[in-house]
């Protein structure tokens, strides 16, 4: 890893200084030199289009749309915005400035802003594994489909496959059809019975055997990612020219075809018409402040990592507000594309659109567990069978989706490779095809559950318990140690020194206190607030809600584990103690 020179001063466990801002003259804190050995971005854009491919990714372009309507339509965007400029904008901000500043990883970093806040990055880096065990099956199901589409009629178009049972239903262009209780779409069989067998399960204590169609989908994809991340980011700078633009041709082509559908217009009514009302309910804020939150992606250790070879002097500060507007923008527009097929399908169904988007009764349009990650599998799928030339949407649209992925699965690894080759530079210099090589066996033997029979269930527990509720209270300290502790003077003089000017006092204000204070209203209301889990018909039980804990745990733990190591083996009193 690049060696980085450092002028080492005398200080405290954290080092905060005064409260004015002659503190940053007088309590100084080790000053990172730059050095040519660190990589750096070969172009601004490869680095632009890297933080907008992490950050708009499956998740973010399709769960927006579910949330949006969920929670007033039109209505929903006064807090999803108002969540937005105060609360994810300034912690996005104040991450690519920490790292372009300090320019190195999420453990590393710890050394120059409050050392006894160095187990925040091995708790980070633990998450991204987490994530990376149920993130990349999630895209091996995409290349499933994609193989799949290679037909001239879509496999999930009838149901005379092999896999179909007496409850597979068709509707489209038939008439009088009965649909009932125990209906099934021949989308929702493709999905449930043919990708994932998920009926040879019976749930978590019988998972059953790997999958050896998605064991073979989810090699290719980490045979992509180590040839896109073994020589760093001068050629994963260059994937994401492909990678992160692709999507958007996508998007473009399919709400195009979307707007000429028959009753297209019916669902951008229902998408867009305020329900006022909805804005008097807690759960519509709280859903806005955690979607701003995950969508933005701050926390996961990947702006610190990618802002880090940034030129010292880049404006981070216009980076910050470019890319979370097109994030921002990305999740809207991506509604039309929903919901043009929405109403195309209510259309044809003969039904309002609220029965198609809120899965009533009989209709399982989202699945049992009404999760919107399934309207990728299910819904969409199924409008584009029933179009003219379906075969060519299904594989720009499973395209699409592998491109999405691919982005965020980037992002999430170059955190922890940065993280960690920072931290052992003597190790790891020379050795990063070596080190990414054994990341990437390690996140793949650690998916091979997900990829059994009942692997839905294990990815569902991942995704609910491994990534959730950790990495709020992980951006929580994070940005509580650094307005704090480190101090909001000396991180406006550090963004001073790179821009030439310093933070107005909104941005000071909103790190000090309006952030934290949005992470903790995300906190405070999931623990108070706890959702039964669920998927499919199946409930999972107890025992399983305890293992789901103990991830959570088993990546948290370290912050306050490191805590104690660094208080116990740190000679002197808390103020005498010097910075290790």
């Amino acid at each position: 890893m690049p060696h980085q020179e450092q002028v080492m001063v005398h200080g405290n466990l954290c080092a905060p200084g005064p409260p004015n801002n002659a503190g940053y003259n007088s309590n100084p804190v080790p000053v990172i030199i730059q050095t040519e050995s660190r990589d750096k971005w070969s172009k601004k854009m490869d680095f632009l289009l890297s933080v907008i491919g992490f950050a708009v990714d499956l998740g973010n372009v399709w769960r927006f749309p579910y949330i949006c309507y969920q929670n007033g339509g039109g209505a929903f965007l006064i807090p999803y915005v108002l969540m937005a400029v105060f609360g994810g904008v300034p912690l996005f901000y104040m991450e690519l400035a920490l790292g372009q500043f300090h320019r190195t990883g999420a453990i590393s970093i710890w050394k120059h802003i409050c050392p006894i806040f160095k187990g925040i990055g091995f708790a980070i880096c633990i998450i991204a594994l987490y994530v990376s065990f149920y993130y990349n099956t999630i895209i091996a199901w995409a290349l499933f489909y994609f193989y799949s589409s290679f037909s001239s009629t879509l496999p999930w178009t009838s149901c005379d496959n092999a896999w179909n049972t007496e409850n597979c239903t068709n509707y489209f262009g038939k008439d009088n059809v009965t649909w009932t209780n125990y209906s099934r779409s021949p989308a929702e069989e493709f999905y449930t019975r043919n990708v994932l067998a998920v009926h040879e399960s019976s749930g978590l204590g019988d998972v059953g055997y790997i999958r050896w169609q998605l064991m073979l989908c989810l090699f290719l994809i980490f045979t992509i990612v180590y040839f896109s991340l073994w020589k760093g980011v001068k050629t994963s700078g260059k994937v994401v020219w492909v990678t992160a633009t692709l999507p958007y041709v996508v998007l473009l082509i399919l709400m195009i075809r979307g707007a000429t559908l028959p009753g297209a217009w019916k669902g951008v009514v229902f998408y867009l018409n305020p329900k006022w009302e909805k804005l008097k309910e807690t759960s519509v804020w709280v859903d806005a402040a955690a979607q701003i939150f995950f969508s933005l992606g701050p926390g996961f250790g990947v702006l610190l990592a990618l802002s880090s070879y940034n030129p010292f002097n880049n404006n981070c500060y216009r980076d910050a507000i470019v890319t979370s507007l097109v994030n921002c923008l990305t999740s809207f527009v991506s509604g039309f594309v929903i919901f043009t097929v929405l109403g195309y399908m209510a259309e044809q169904r003969n039904v309002n659109v609220e029965d198609v988007a809120r899965d009533k009764g009989e209709l399982s349009f989202f699945c049992a567990a009404s999760n919107p990650k399934y309207l990728l599998f299910i819904t969409y799928p199924e409008a584009i069978a029933n179009m003219v030339g379906s075969t060519f949407f299904a594989v720009i649209f499973f395209v699409m989706m592998i491109t999405l992925g691919l982005d965020s699965t980037f992002g999430g690894l170059e955190a922890i490779i940065t993280a960690v080759m920072d931290e052992y530079p003597d190790t790891l210099s020379h050795r990063r095809e070596l080190f990414v090589l054994g990341l990437v066996v390690v996140c793949f033997l650690g998916s091979l559950s997900t990829l059994t029979n009942g692997g839905a269930y294990v990815v569902k527990l991942l995704e609910e318990f491994g990534v959730g509720s950790p990495i709020i209270a992980i951006v929580f300290l994070e940005a509580t140690a650094v307005s704090w502790f480190y101090g909001i003077n000396r991180f406006s003089n550090d963004i001073k020194s790179m821009l030439g000017y310093t933070p107005g006092l909104f941005w000071k204000v909103c790190w000090v206190a309006i952030s934290p204070a949005f992470l903790a209203y995300i906190i405070i209301s999931s623990l108070l607030n706890p959702q039964p889990l669920t998927l499919f018909d199946y409930e999972f039980p107890d025992w399983s809600i305890t293992v789901g804990y103990i991830i959570g745990a088993s990546s948290f733990m370290w912050i306050p584990i490191y805590m104690v190591y660094k208080l116990v083996w740190t000679p002197g009193s808390l103020k005498q103690a010097p910075k290790m």
